[in-house]
């Protein structure tokens, strides 16, 4: 068997091979091997999907640079034209499929393409997090927090899904949780010239983790939940 989760195959050479099989086993090669094409699609989609997620670090940096009188309505302007965005496409008004479908449609999971009622995607929930916490906690609290749910969310994924072997809670993995965890504490520490590392702020990364990894019972989409509950864990002195 191969062990196609740590090596990318060359697809061409390993048909070649399945011909010179007995028919059962080039019937359990194709299904490894059809395994194999959708997670690598899974992934790519994943990995575009964070590279978008990774784009809105300009909103940290903009909180920690930029007056809040000046970035308040800007958030607001964004927020709520992606709102009406959204609604449009849900609604399937021909302009929002449209730009809806060129700006993140490619990016979207099934779920979130299939779905009955009208629901925000992540893009809304980034957009709130960062308007509460440009309200509700100091600037340098609010930049790290926003970094991590940024940065760390993303290592957890990609992490995740290409490495990933040891499953501690439905789909999420140790090694995923791992790289949040750690990444999170990476981010602190090199906030550390403009906002002190200390136990309160790996106890932080712990809360964050634990938030991303049982989201669902939460009910609080991660983009939401991981930057406030880290906020107020770093703001409880």
């Amino acid at each position: 068997m191969w062990h196609f989760k740590y090596q990318q195959p060359d697809y061409k050479r390993v048909f070649k091979q399945i011909k010179r099989l007995s028919w059962e086993e080039q019937r359990q090669r194709v299904d490894l091997l059809y395994q194999q094409l959708s997670k690598d699609k899974a992934f790519r989609k994943e990995l575009m999907r964070k590279a978008i997620h990774l784009s809105s670090l300009w909103i940290p940096a903009a909180i920690y640079f930029m007056p809040k009188i000046v970035l308040v309505p800007i958030l607001l302007v964004i927020l709520v034209g992606n709102v009406i965005l959204e609604y449009g496409n849900f609604k399937k008004y021909p302009w929002a499929r449209k730009s809806f479908g060129i700006l993140f449609l490619r990016t979207l999971r099934n779920k979130e393409t299939s779905r009955e009622h009208f629901q925000f995607t992540g893009a809304i929930y980034v957009l709130f997090s960062s308007l509460l916490c440009l309200c509700f906690f100091s600037k340098e609290v609010g930049a790290i927090a926003l970094t991590v749910m940024l940065v760390s969310d993303s290592a957890a994924a990609l992490v995740g899904r290409s490495i990933g072997r040891i499953k501690i809670y439905k789909n999420k993995t140790l090694e995923g949780t791992l790289a949040f965890f750690l990444s999170a504490v990476v981010i602190n520490l090199l906030f550390w010239p403009v906002y002190p590392f200390g136990w309160l702020s790996v106890l932080a990364c712990l809360v964050a983790t634990l938030v991303e990894v049982f989201e669902d019972k939460i009910e609080i989409d991660d983009n939401l939940s991981i930057p406030i509950f880290f906020a107020a864990v770093l703001s409880w002195v």
